[in-house]
């Protein structure tokens, strides 16, 4: 491969078996991504979804992905919605992995993997050949050849539209992942925020065990140690560890507990 671009460290984990883990940055700081590489980490998720920078904001995104090349870690970047510009976008930008929130069909998906490639299930893709920073404008020799190979572009799987869609959207040439979002499928079969409910556990489940069936990598959160383990066991490839604030919050709820002089919760 031309020196000038790099593999995408996150789908050579995929490829050999392995389980990817990682951390969501909810501070959008680029010495933390840098950290977190050193740290060891496999990849950072950047969630322009539900906060963090515009998805238009070009400086912002490559200040967190030079962030994240100096120290070899995979940034996945959850964008807002499934439009084919905002792929195209992020991955000229040098964006690796993306994933795209709230899909329902299968031809959604496959619009927005077309975006992604230059050549697209024996025929012509839909990514503009330009001289972007991921070109490293223009330096970059088989730009074409590796951009095709090392771009991962997954979904999420949130919804009952995406449920109901399930083995259409997996069988959509090239999609790298499916992530299950627990969470908004709580809110899609009307249960908010009752993760262990026994209709939301079904529905994970079954996205999980027809995922792994077709042989689609499956990502997905990790509640405490444990949980990554059994998920790690069950054919999850790439979960996430917490956030930078949930991490936090647990350090520095720990001080206080540890604390024993007096302290005012007044604000």
């Amino acid at each position: 491969m031309d020196e000038l671009q790099r593999t995408n460290g996150l789908k050579a984990r995929f490829e050999n078996g392995s389980v990817a883990l990682g951390v969501l940055d909810s501070v959008y700081s680029p010495a933390l991504v840098e950290f977190y590489g050193d740290l060891g980490l496999d990849f950072v998720w950047i969630d322009l979804e539900h906060g963090g920078p515009s998805p238009w904001d070009s400086s912002a995104i490559e200040d967190l992905l030079r962030a994240a090349e100096r120290t070899g870690i995979e940034m996945a970047v959850r964008l807002p919605n499934t439009d084919p510009t905002l792929v195209r976008k992020a991955l000229d930008l040098g964006v690796r992995t993306v994933f795209l929130p709230r899909v329902e069909s299968a031809e959604e998906v496959r619009t927005a993997v077309r975006s992604s490639r230059f050549r697209y299930d024996g025929g012509p893709g839909d990514r503009g050949l330009a001289s972007p920073r991921a070109r490293r404008w223009g330096l970059a020799e088989d730009y074409v050849e590796t951009e095709d190979r090392e771009t991962l572009v997954g979904v999420t799987i949130e919804n009952r539209q995406s449920l109901a869609n399930l083995d259409e959207i997996l069988a959509v040439p090239a999609l790298g992942f499916v992530f299950i979002g627990p969470f908004d499928l709580s809110v899609s079969l009307g249960y908010p925020g009752e993760i262990d409910h026994p209709k939301v556990q079904e529905a994970v489940e079954t996205i999980r065990s027809t995922a792994v069936d077709a042989g689609v990598p499956v990502g997905g959160l990790g509640f405490g140690m444990d949980d990554v383990n059994e998920k790690a066991q069950n054919g999850y490839q790439m979960l996430n560890l917490g956030s930078t604030t949930g991490a936090l919050k647990g350090v520095v709820e720990g001080w206080f507990d540890g604390y024993d002089g007096h302290r005012s919760d007044e604000r």
